[in-house]
């Protein structure tokens, strides 16, 4: 009995190492996405337009063997702690996406190799994330990205006064953004996207420890935000907090979701309506290649792309940042759509690269089954579950302006991703 004793304490021990272990492969994972390898840099618009695919087609060396290291120290320790049974951890229909965006590299409209490797990136990065939520649970999962999140800001302030790079400077290729705040980000966007993302989780875990630190965090957070002037982040962030808080007081209050239904049937009809009345002003602002700094040129490029080729798409990540061989340059015709890194919508961007097919089977995993996960669960923590939905409301609407679905190692995906293993975990287990 004794030995048995010693026994089960000994094994307690041995998770308890594998899961700290866990917990910081998983944060220097994060670290590796949130910052990289080469913060502050500049993306150089003049080496992509002469048609240099050094971004794409030969990739960082370095990074990939980092993401392959710590994805090996993630699987390793998950399946020493959860068996075989962790595979499970990734939902099918997205091993079925993934494998459609593999098979993609048959028809790819960039050289194939580019394809393969973001494929393999995005593999990696599904499994590393789906991998270690589960086995880590959401809470300490959520609490290691809170950390790096923490770090994250802590170096854009400090970085204001000292690196030059960390404002846009006056040597840009978009002179509306000079002057606008970027911290360690190569643009204004993507910091403005991990503000909003780091304002979501501080208010999170400010009100459920009730933490005087996590309320100073936020305010930071807020005024960086400000200060990148990114109008989406700015505009969808209390639309994000909007929706959590309105789905924490209906389920605290047991509020019918037959109700709830209607509530959003009428949101959806009245902004039709909207739509329907104003169309001929908004067909002028679509149409305006000023508008949406430039995005509607890309737009209508995807667009008419999607045209001639709705079924199979130009192949997964193929449609951009391939230098002057991608489909967009041939459709725009302009040189600076070269220095584009994704077409600035996450919906059409679908389309364009994986076809109807692909673009279905990700609406599946990313809009329709979160959607039913978040209709269905009772016994999750209200508070979390506002969080969660606060973070999913900001990623759907933010792919209106930007593209992060299936973005690899995009910091907005990645939070997304999480918060996809924590549904599923919740459905599987009811234990997040």
């Amino acid at each position: 009995m004794a030995n048995n004793g010693i026994a089960i304490r000994d094994a307690h021990a041995g998770q308890d190492v594998a899961s700290r272990f866990l917990e910081f492969a998983f944060g220097a994972f994060l670290l590796l996405v949130f910052v990289g390898l080469q913060p502050f840099a500049i993306r150089d618009p003049n080496v992509l337009v002469n048609g240099d695919m050094l971004a794409a087609g030969e990739g960082d060396l370095v990074r990939q063997i980092l993401y392959l290291l710590f994805f090996a120290i993630i699987f390793i320790v998950a399946i020493q702690r959860e068996g075989w049974r962790a595979i499970d951890s990734v939902p099918p229909i997205l091993a079925l996406l993934l494998l459609w965006c593999g098979l993609s590299a048959l028809w790819t409209e960039a050289p194939p190799m580019i394809t393969i490797r973001r494929v393999g990136l995005e593999v990696i990065v599904v499994l590393s994330v789906m991998l270690s939520v589960d086995a880590l649970g959401a809470d300490r999962a959520f609490r290691v990205l809170r950390l790096v999140l923490a770090l994250v800001l802590i170096v854009n302030w400090l970085s204001i006064p000292i690196v030059p790079q960390a404002v846009h400077l006056a040597d840009e290729t978009d002179p509306s953004i000079v002057g606008d705040w970027r911290g360690l980000y190569f643009h204004k966007n993507i910091t403005g996207a991990v503000c909003a993302l780091s304002a979501m989780a501080f208010l999170y875990y400010a009100i459920r420890d009730k933490s005087r630190t996590d309320w100073i965090l936020l305010i930071a957070t807020l005024g960086f935000l400000v200060m990148t002037r990114s109008k989406s982040s700015i505009g969808l962030l209390p639309l994000g907090i909007g929706a959590g808080a309105l789905y924490y007081w209906a389920w605290r209050r047991g509020i019918d979701r037959a109700i709830v239904s209607v509530g959003v049937v009428l949101v959806i009809l009245f902004a039709a309506a909207i739509a329907g009345v104003y169309h001929q002003e908004l067909a002028r602002i679509f149409s305006d290649p000023q508008e949406f700094t430039g995005r509607t040129v890309i737009w209508q490029a995807e667009i008419a792309f999607i045209r001639d080729h709705a079924l199979l798409g130009s192949g997964f990540g193929s449609f951009a940042d391939t230098g002057a061989l991608s489909p967009l340059h041939a459709y725009v015709g302009q040189n600076w759509v070269d220095t584009i890194s994704h077409g600035h919508n996450g919906y059409l961007q679908l389309m364009v690269t994986t076809g109807i097919i692909g673009f279905t089977l990700t609406m599946i995993c990313v809009l329709i089954q979160p959607g039913l996960a978040f209709w269905r669960m009772d016994g999750m923590d209200h508070l979390l579950k506002a969080f969660l939905f606060s973070l999913f409301v900001f990623f759907i609407f933010h792919n209106l302006t930007e593209s992060d679905f299936l973005e690899s190692d995009g910091a907005s995906w990645v939070v997304f991703l999480m918060m996809l293993a924590v549904l599923r975990r919740y459905r599987l287990t009811r234990t997040p």
